[in-house]
């Protein structure tokens, strides 16, 4: 059985003997063909991402010998005139078919996403923890593909290492936990599930003191790296270990995800439900889409589409509240199509959907105006979420994406970027800053003592003052203005 490995050294095997993938920029382009889940990438994006900017004269044909010199190593009895059936031609490009069981990262993806009872939980992400071998894609570090979809792995990771520790919570195995999740809160002190489950895990073991001294030090970092409290979660879960609330195991919990813009139902057009169109040239992502958004009695499909200029005769035809629009698809990107959504008459909110991409897109993208971008990964309450923050006028923006974004981007400057914040009040400039940070209206009042609707008010007029007209826009240029930079501690003057 010929088998691909990615979730370490990468590599492609027969019946556990590994193939001979030749140099290092022929593995490549398996490899990023791995990376694209079976969809076909074209010549064109293989050559720009291959050589990055600087491809050599000949690099079409170089690409064809890599193509060939591969198809030769992953199916030696294949007839030299037969069509090739792992590394195949998909005008204007090429894919990789191959099942979820014969690529690893697939396959631990697959995982991830699974559901059911805690046992069978555990025994999922025990399987996909075990499949990691080392960092994913580190050999091709160098190109920016690479890099993008080892930190969407790595985050995959980290989740299944949540969905573990939960269900080894409700299984009664907090003993055993402990110790794993006091590394996993070290490594990771900004992430909320982390100090969560340790809290919870020692305060299972009787340790009620140290549960909430976990607490307390997840407080202390969050003070003096992002200049905020704990999280209204958190604070809930502080509260119930005083009372002493805690002493059965709660059902397990899906990870941790962004707070919606509102706890209030969606209102649209359509009698309070929110219509949603979704495009995706992938048949089972529109299917697991369509599925979520039947769940929810409060967000209905309007229509569906597999590439951009569908989409955009779908917008037309059903004038829908929102658009869940995947980045890349043929005939027309999902860029290209946001920007020709968004400059209609009325245009509906538009959320970008993917599962690898380019950092200059997604900028482009806010740029542009859209009103969030989701990593296909995200559980279904995270989508609901988008959703309902679009509607409102308010974004959401993977946390995964949003880091790599804020990386890339800081401190560069554009031509088309609001004039300086000069003339800004102390208030607005520290609400500014809680925007930057991806705090709802209500977080930011939460955090500077004022009321939702004032913080609503002085959002409203941030956007006014700067010429802009989505909230994700203001994101931007809080960095890009130097007001919040990466890492930066957050001080507030109201605080």
């Amino acid at each position: 059985m010929l088998t691909f490995t990615a979730l370490g050294p990468f590599q492609a095997w027969t019946d556990g003997s590994p193939l001979d993938l030749g140099g290092q920029r022929q593995r490549a382009v398996l490899a990023r063909l791995l990376v694209a889940g079976g969809r076909a990438v074209p010549v064109n994006t293989l050559i720009d991402e291959l050589w990055p900017g600087n491809p050599p004269a000949q690099a079409l044909s170089t690409i064809q010998g890599y193509v060939s010199r591969l198809r030769r190593a992953l199916e030696p009895g294949r007839a030299p005139r037969e069509e090739a059936e792992v590394l195949v031609s998909a005008p204007p490009g090429y894919a990789l078919r191959a099942g979820t069981g014969q690529v690893d990262a697939w396959r631990f993806e697959s995982l991830v996403k699974s559901d059911g009872p805690p046992a069978q939980v555990w025994a999922d992400m025990e399987t996909a923890l075990g499949l990691w071998r080392g960092p994913a894609l580190a050999e091709f570090a160098d190109l920016s593909w690479a890099v993008t979809e080892a930190s969407r792995l790595e985050e995959l990771r980290l989740i299944a290492v949540e969905r573990r520790a939960d269900a080894g919570l409700a299984l009664g195995r907090a003993t055993s936990l402990v110790a794993d999740l006091e590394a996993h809160a070290a490594e990771h002190p900004l992430r909320e599930e982390a100090w969560r489950l340790l809290a919870v895990a020692l305060y299972r073991m009787g340790r009620q003191g140290d549960a909430l001294a976990a607490l307390r030090r997840a407080r202390a970092v969050w003070r003096d790296e992002l200049g905020l409290d704990l999280t209204a979660g958190l604070k809930r879960l502080e509260a119930d270990m005083l009372a002493q609330r805690l002493e059965d195991p709660p059902p397990a919990a899906p990870p941790a995800t962004p707070p919606a813009a509102s706890s209030e139902a969606p209102v649209a057009a359509s009698g309070g439900v929110l219509r949603v169109l979704v495009a995706d040239d992938q048949a089972l992502v529109r299917a697991g889409v369509k599925a979520m958004i039947a769940s929810d009695p409060g967000v209905r499909l309007a229509g569906e589409a597999a590439n951009g200029e569908e989409a955009i005769a779908g917008v037309r035809a059903t004038r829908p509240d929102v658009v869940l629009l995947d980045i890349q698809m043929p005939h027309l990107d999902g860029l290209a199509a946001a920007r020709r959504i968004l400059a209609g008459e009325d245009p509906p909110k538009v959320v970008m959907m993917t599962t690898f991409g380019s950092d200059e897109n997604l900028y482009a993208a806010l740029r542009a105006g859209v009103s969030g971008f989701l990593l296909k990964t995200a559980p279904p309450e995270q989508f609901l979420a988008a959703i309902r923050a679009a509607a409102a006028g308010d974004a959401l923006i993977d946390p995964a994406m949003t880091t790599r974004l804020i990386s890339a981007f800081a401190g560069r400057t554009d031509p088309s970027s609001p004039p300086a914040l000069a003339g800004l009040s102390d208030a607005r400039l520290d609400v500014l800053k809680l925007v930057a940070r991806g705090l709802t209206n209500r977080q930011i009042g939460q955090t500077l003592s004022l009321p939702e609707e004032e913080v609503g008010t002085l959002v409203k007029s941030l956007l006014e003052h700067l010429g802009l007209f989505d909230r994700a826009q203001l994101v931007m240029t809080a960095y890009e203005s130097g007001l919040v930079t990466p890492g930066e501690k957050a001080h507030f003057s109201s605080l």
